[in-house]
């Protein structure tokens, strides 16, 4: 068992990802982060979303890094969270990173 496979954990986010419940969002999320070199997010295809989830998953992202772990997406975004990162202008500023995360796509220069 390699030592990414031995320290990775999956969570499974709620079907509500709005500012209502972030805070038990956010908490779960770096809990696993604290305990896990490697975790993978299961965001439901048909989740309710704003900002503040795409916002949290971007800080989550940038933690992650900035403490030599890794977080991915089980699935590429879609649905409303897809919807959000579109309207917030996100989808258009994406470097080849962050389409690699959120939409699991390879950008060739």
């Amino acid at each position: 068992m390699s030592k990414n496979e031995q320290y990775s954990g999956d969570l499974s986010l709620p079907d509500v990802l709005s500012i209502r419940g972030i805070l038990s969002i956010h908490s779960n999320i770096f809990s696993v982060l604290q305990n896990n070199d490697r975790i993978i997010l299961d965001i439901p295809e048909n989740a309710e979303a704003d900002l503040s989830s795409v916002q949290l998953i971007e800080a989550a992202r940038r933690y992650a890094y900035a403490n030599d772990k890794t977080i991915s997406l089980a699935s590429p975004a879609s649905g409303q969270i897809l919807k959000v990162l579109q309207r917030a202008g996100f989808v258009e500023a994406f470097d080849s990173e962050d389409t690699k995360f959120w939409l699991h796509e390879e950008v060739n220069p």
